[in-house]
Protein backbone atom coordinates (compact mmCIF):
# COMPACT_ATOMS: atom_id res chain seq x y z
CA UNK A 1 0.00 0.00 0.00
CA UNK A 2 1.34 3.40 -0.98
CA UNK A 3 1.36 6.19 1.59
CA UNK A 4 2.08 9.85 0.90
CA UNK A 5 2.78 12.05 3.89
CA UNK A 6 2.99 15.83 3.58
CA UNK A 7 4.74 18.07 6.06
CA UNK A 8 6.03 21.61 6.33
CA UNK A 9 2.85 23.66 6.36
CA UNK A 10 2.20 26.46 8.79
CA UNK A 11 1.23 30.06 9.40
CA UNK A 12 3.44 32.69 7.76
CA UNK A 13 3.26 36.31 6.70
CA UNK A 14 3.03 37.76 3.22
CA UNK A 15 6.38 37.50 1.49
CA UNK A 16 7.66 34.63 3.61
CA UNK A 17 8.78 31.21 2.39
CA UNK A 18 7.88 27.63 3.25
CA UNK A 19 9.11 24.27 2.01
CA UNK A 20 6.63 21.44 1.87
CA UNK A 21 7.77 17.82 1.79
CA UNK A 22 5.98 14.75 0.48
CA UNK A 23 7.38 11.44 1.65
CA UNK A 24 6.35 8.44 -0.45
CA UNK A 25 6.34 5.08 1.27
CA UNK A 26 5.44 1.62 0.11
CA UNK A 27 6.49 1.52 -3.54
CA UNK A 28 9.36 1.90 -5.94
CA UNK A 29 9.73 5.63 -6.14
CA UNK A 30 11.53 6.05 -9.41
CA UNK A 31 8.70 5.34 -11.88
CA UNK A 32 6.31 7.62 -10.09
CA UNK A 33 5.24 11.12 -11.05
CA UNK A 34 4.16 13.43 -8.26
CA UNK A 35 1.98 16.50 -8.25
CA UNK A 36 1.07 19.16 -5.73
CA UNK A 37 -2.47 20.46 -5.49
CA UNK A 38 -4.22 22.85 -3.15
CA UNK A 39 -7.75 23.42 -2.03
CA UNK A 40 -9.14 26.50 -0.34
CA UNK A 41 -12.50 26.47 1.49
CA UNK A 42 -15.39 26.46 -0.96
CA UNK A 43 -13.12 26.02 -3.97
CA UNK A 44 -12.14 23.13 -6.21
CA UNK A 45 -8.85 21.35 -5.88
CA UNK A 46 -6.28 23.23 -7.96
CA UNK A 47 -3.14 22.03 -9.71
CA UNK A 48 0.00 23.75 -8.45
CA UNK A 49 3.06 21.88 -9.69
CA UNK A 50 4.24 18.45 -10.79
CA UNK A 51 7.39 16.54 -11.59
CA UNK A 52 8.12 13.41 -13.60
CA UNK A 53 10.00 10.39 -12.36
CA UNK A 54 13.46 11.60 -13.31
CA UNK A 55 12.95 15.20 -12.28
CA UNK A 56 13.77 16.40 -15.78
CA UNK A 57 10.23 17.56 -16.49
CA UNK A 58 8.27 19.92 -14.28
CA UNK A 59 5.13 21.99 -14.66
CA UNK A 60 3.54 24.85 -12.77
CA UNK A 61 0.27 26.70 -12.58
CA UNK A 62 0.51 30.27 -13.84
CA UNK A 63 -0.43 31.55 -10.40
CA UNK A 64 2.75 30.15 -8.82
CA UNK A 65 5.22 30.21 -11.70
CA UNK A 66 8.39 31.99 -10.67
CA UNK A 67 7.56 31.73 -6.96
CA UNK A 68 7.28 27.97 -6.35
CA UNK A 69 9.79 25.27 -7.24
CA UNK A 70 9.18 21.53 -7.22
CA UNK A 71 12.03 19.05 -6.84
CA UNK A 72 12.60 15.47 -5.81
CA UNK A 73 15.21 13.35 -4.08
CA UNK A 74 14.71 9.77 -5.20
CA UNK A 75 17.25 8.52 -2.68
CA UNK A 76 14.96 9.81 0.05
CA UNK A 77 11.67 9.00 -1.71
CA UNK A 78 10.67 12.61 -1.16
CA UNK A 79 9.30 15.43 -3.28
CA UNK A 80 9.62 19.05 -2.20
CA UNK A 81 7.69 22.22 -2.94
CA UNK A 82 9.66 25.37 -2.20
CA UNK A 83 7.26 28.28 -1.89
CA UNK A 84 8.65 31.81 -1.94
CA UNK A 85 7.00 35.24 -1.89
CA UNK A 86 3.86 33.80 -0.38
CA UNK A 87 0.61 35.71 -0.72
CA UNK A 88 -2.67 35.51 1.21
CA UNK A 89 -4.29 33.90 -1.84
CA UNK A 90 -1.89 30.96 -1.42
CA UNK A 91 -3.75 30.01 1.75
CA UNK A 92 -5.13 26.48 1.34
CA UNK A 93 -4.67 22.85 2.26
CA UNK A 94 -1.84 21.50 0.13
CA UNK A 95 -1.89 17.90 -1.05
CA UNK A 96 0.68 15.80 -2.83
CA UNK A 97 -0.46 13.06 -5.18
CA UNK A 98 1.29 10.29 -7.07
CA UNK A 99 0.80 8.19 -10.15
CA UNK A 100 2.84 5.17 -11.30
CA UNK A 101 3.66 6.74 -14.66
CA UNK A 102 6.63 8.33 -16.32
CA UNK A 103 4.85 11.65 -16.82
CA UNK A 104 2.85 14.15 -14.83
CA UNK A 105 -0.52 15.71 -15.56
CA UNK A 106 -2.50 18.66 -14.23
CA UNK A 107 -5.73 16.74 -13.61
CA UNK A 108 -6.28 15.46 -10.06
CA UNK A 109 -8.37 12.57 -11.38
CA UNK A 110 -5.31 11.04 -13.04
CA UNK A 111 -3.44 10.58 -9.76
CA UNK A 112 -3.88 7.33 -7.86
CA UNK A 113 -2.48 8.12 -4.44
CA UNK A 114 -3.04 11.11 -2.15
CA UNK A 115 -1.66 12.41 1.10
CA UNK A 116 -3.74 13.76 3.95
CA UNK A 117 -2.84 17.39 3.26
CA UNK A 118 -1.01 20.12 5.13
CA UNK A 119 -2.42 23.55 5.92
CA UNK A 120 -0.68 26.66 4.65
CA UNK A 121 -1.96 29.99 5.93
CA UNK A 122 -0.52 33.29 4.74
CA UNK A 123 -1.51 36.36 6.72
CA UNK A 124 -1.55 39.84 5.24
Amino acid sequence: QVQLVESGGGLVQTGDSLRLSCAVNGRTFSIYAVGWFRQAPGKERQFIAAINWSGASTGYADSVKGRFTISRDNAKNTVYLQMNSLKPEDTAVYYCAGRPRNSWTTSPTTYDDWGQGTQVTVSS
